[in-house]
């Protein structure tokens, strides 16, 4: 190897860590921001005078929710809970016996497969929950019926609530869609996505042993690897999301590369200076949040929370349309539907991370509530993505979200 090739696979392994950071999420992220702002768009405009008018109306559904302003983190472990349901003492009883890291793990288990089971499942598929009688569509909807198959044992070579790396490869579509409940009268939105994600999830396990162990590799082993990590009882939250990208960056289907490396939610815009590169991590910062309660549960004080950025989703992106912080230049823009990488999403999702900042300070401002008093992972529970979902409903028959995106079920 010569010298100029090490540098050259010096710089593309720093650009790799640059853009798995939540600083190039906001940077990149606040570049489209900025452009937008500057008239140079085709496709949107930015109104930052609407935002103490969004403020106000997160600040309703907040108090709504919760009224003392005890608002918990966002993350799936809501969902489990769905319809006011305590789902998740029927998984405690399950564990009962287990060591604390052991739970930890279980818990680590679920949530990982559960939120890589939660990219958009389309208004018209709904889950029939037998023991309560509830249907339950969207998001809610994909978190009980994952939870349902995780208790079953779906998930794990042992049948036991946990999941391990020989049964995720061996997971077929037919498995997937009986637990899920999935017809051609009550079809899912990417379901071999879906399948192709969790399949690739027991491959990537048995490829990190130093994460997932080399001995029935389960994505619950990444418990006692962050515990390695952390100092004197605390863990920063940036430190579980690295854990994640590290980890599973490569379940990622079609993604942009550099040196062989997935990039994963990284997607290209011509008004990026250098590289075109955006990086947004939704999926996995959604994953970082939703582990970090069975983190807290083993006693560790998760510190820096608010490095992480908001989720550049639909809810959050469409409370942003519906209230006017943003506009479209070219009303086809509703009515056409969109690839995940083209400029109108990159550019929308860009929008909605740089603008949650600007909500959840002008919110803090409101409330006289510092950062540490109400993050945004507690913002955005209580919170934005709550209030997208309302707004939608007000707006749209079914709440669809204001612009149609084309899903392969791995991304939103």
């Amino acid at each position: 190897m010569d010298i100029g090739t090490a540098e050259a696979q010096r710089t593309q392994r720093e650009l790799v860590a640059y853009l798995r950071s939540p600083e190039a999420i906001r940077e990149r992220c606040g570049q489209l921001f900025s452009w937008v702002c500057e008239g140079k768009s085709e496709n949107f405009v930015c109104d930052l005078t609407q935002l103490p008018r969004v403020a106000d109306y997160v600040i309703e559904v907040i108090r709504k929710e919760y009224p003392n302003l005890d608002v918990p983190f966002h993350s799936r472990w809501r969902h489990f809970e769905a319809g006011g349901v305590g789902r998740l003492a029927k998984l405690d009883r399950l564990l009962a016996g287990l060591s604390p890291e052991e739970k930890a793990a279980a818990k680590f288990d679920l949530a990982i497969i559960s939120v890589l089971l939660d990219a958009g499942a389309g208004d018209r598929w709904h889950y029939d929950e037998q023991e309560t009688n509830l249907r339950l569509g969207r998001s809610e909807g994909l978190a009980v019926a994952s939870f349902h198959m995780f208790c079953q044992g779906n998930f794990a070579s042992n049948n036991l609530p946990q999941a391990d790396a020989s049964r995720l490869q061996k997971l077929t579509e037919a498995e997937l869609a009986t637990g899920f409940q999935v017809t051609a009268e009550n079809p899912l939105v990417g379901i071999g996505g879906r399948l192709n994600l969790l399949q690739k999830l027991g491959q990537v396990l048995l490829a990190s042993p130093h994460l997932f162990g080399d001995k029935n590799p389960r994505p619950g082993n990444l418990v006692k690897y962050l515990l390695g990590k952390s100092e004197n009882g605390e863990l920063a939250a940036t430190t579980v999301f690295s854990a994640v990208l590290e980890g599973l960056s490569d379940i990622w289907p079609g993604r942009l590369e550099i040196a062989g490396v997935n990039l994963g939610d990284v997607w290209e815009h011509p008004a990026i200076s250098d590289d075109g590169l955006v990086p947004f991590h939704k999926l996995s910062q959604w994953l970082t949040y939703s582990l970090l309660e069975p983190l807290q549960e083993l006693g560790l004080t998760i510190t820096g929370l608010d490095k992480l950025t908001g989720l550049p989703e639909y809810r959050n992106g469409g409370l942003c349309l519906d209230l006017g912080l943003i506009s479209v230049k070219n009303p086809e823009i509703f009515r056409l539907s969109h690839l995940v990488g083209s400029a109108v999403i990159v550019e929308w999702r860009a929008l909605t991370v740089i603008l949650l900042d600007r909500i959840a300070a002008t919110i803090r401002e409101k409330l006289s509530m510092s950062t540490e008093e109400l993050p945004l992972v507690k913002i955005l529970q209580g919170g934005t993505w709550t209030a997208g979902r309302k707004i939608a409903a007000q707006l749209r028959t079914g709440g669809i979200p204001p612009i149609q995106i084309e899903s392969d079920g791995t991304v939103f």
